[in-house]
Parts: C-alpha cells; sequence; structure tokens
C-alpha cells in the first residue's frame, strides 16, 4: 500500500508510530466507496469493510487488531485493554497505557486528534466533530491518558478545512458563549452563516488545558480527492481511519 498513508509529522517518541489511511488503498470496496472504506456503518458492503481493515492491519504490521469505536459525537473514552471485545464501545475517544495497542479514529470531516505523552507510555485518539469539540471531547481525552497536560504531544489529523465549512449560528455559539476569543475562527458568509476552522479551535481548547506541543492541521479533507468527506460526498461517503500505536 505504498502511497496509501499519511504520516504524521511531530516528534512523538521513536516506538510510538502513527498513520492515516486513504482511500488509495489496496481495498475491496466499490464506487462510491472506493476502495479503502473502513466504516461499518456508512452504507457500504459490511464484508468489504471487514476485509479492508484486515488488509489495513497487514499493510501497517499493526501488532494487535485497532480498537475500533462506536463514535456517536459524544466526550466519552475508552480504554485499550480494559474496553476490548467483540462489540466496539460507545465512545468518541480512546487511550492506551503499555506498548502493543493500537487505536483507531473515523472521520470523513470531523477531526482526528492522536496524542502521545512525552515517553511514549501513554497514547490517545479523538474524534472531535463540532459537537464533541464544544462538549471537551479532547479535555476528557488528556485528563484519561494522565500526568501533566504539558507534557503531552497532538497532532491534528485531515479534517474540513475552514474556508469549506460552512456554519450556522449554534454551531459559533457553542464555542464563543464560553470563550469569546474563539470568534477568531469564524469568517461571517451570508447571514446567519459563518466559515468554521476546526484546527484554530482544537487549538484554543488544547492550549487552555495546557497542552502547547501540537502539530499538524492544514489539511481539507473537502477538496481532498484523497480522503472521504461527508459533505462533499454525502451519504455514500466512507471513512478513513487516523491510527496510534506503540511497539
Amino acid at each position: 500500500m505504498e502511497g496509501a498513508w499519511i504520516v504524521p509529522d511531530w516528534k512523538a517518541p521513536a516506538h510510538v508510530h502513527a498513520a492515516v489511511s486513504t482511500r488509495q488503498g489496496s481495498g475491496i470496496s466499490q464506487p462510491p466507496y472506493d476502495r479503502l472504506n473502513l466504516g461499518l456503518r456508512s452504507g457500504d458492503d459490511p464484508a468489504a469493510v471487514v476485509s479492508n481493515r484486515e488488509a489495513l492491519a497487514a499493510a501497517l504490521d499493526l501488532p494487535g487488531p485497532p480498537l475500533w469505536l462506536r463514535q456517536v459525537h459524544g466526550t466519552e473514552v475508552a480504554e485499550a485493554g480494559v474496553e476490548d471485545g467483540d462489540d466496539e464501545p460507545v465512545a468518541d475517544a480512546a487511550v492506551a497505557h503499555g506498548p502493543g495497542k493500537v487505536l483507531a479514529i473515523l472521520t470523513a470531516d470531523c477531526l482526528p486528534v492522536l496524542f502521545a505523552s512525552a515517553d511514549g507510555g501513554t497514547i490517545g485518539a479523538a474524534h472531535a466533530g463540532w459537537r464533541g469539540l464544544a462538549a471537551g471531547v479532547l479535555e476528557n481525552t488528556v485528563a484519561r491518558m494522565g500526568g501533566p497536560a504539558g507534557s503531552i504531544l497532538a497532532w491534528l489529523g485531515p479534517a474540513i478545512g475552514g474556508p469549506s465549512y460552512e456554519v450556522g449560528a449554534e454551531v459559533r455559539a457553542a464555542f464563543v458563549e464560553g470563550d469569546p476569543g474563539a470568534e477568531e475562527a469564524f469568517a461571517p458568509t451570508r447571514p446567519g452563516h459563518w466559515l468554521c476552522d476546526l484546527y484554530v479551535l482544537a487549538r484554543r481548547r488544547l492550549a487552555a488545558i495546557g497542552v502547547t506541543r501540537i502539530s499538524g492541521g492544514g489539511f481539507d479533507t473537502y477538496r481532498d480527492e484523497r480522503l472521504y468527506s461527508y459533505r462533499r460526498d454525502g451519504a455514500v461517503s466512507g471513512r478513513f481511519a487516523s491510527l496510534i500505536w506503540t511497539r
């Protein structure tokens, strides 16, 4: 699957590994989901998605099966090794302590955020759509990791970019009412609507809790054909995965 991954550019310890899948991997999903759709609840053939997940694990030589989540735009944080099993836990973030565990977040416009402690002993991953971001999913993930927030590294993965993401008043209010400075993430368009920069919002919320070692950002899933985008493709959009693991 050479060329099928986006590899985070950050200063995580050497034994911490991360990758983001794209549509270009050797999956078997047919149009309009082609090819490496990893979302079981996206409307694609479930057998194809299971095959794609197996191909992904083999291509990345993962040390174990990913902890897939049933994401609901909430703030719950699962823990690998505690909530593993046949059923995907209902959560929008996960953490893992110790080596050999794999975390995975599925997105198609929402913001995936990967975390690592400075020593690489703890990792985390979060699904931050605007609802989860406003409700505190990033803060909950950092808290569940433990340790000083200032020692945690964060990487902001592929999400819809500000120039492509128009939102209504309820989204702006969800952030600005608690943080007037969050206005910097919103640019007015037509009446009652703004362009929203999820990366600016995520950086503000992380900095507010002491996480300042932040990398990534600058993607736009809506404009990047390598990636799935729900806003661009609608209900037939697949999902790509942002993964982090340790060896």
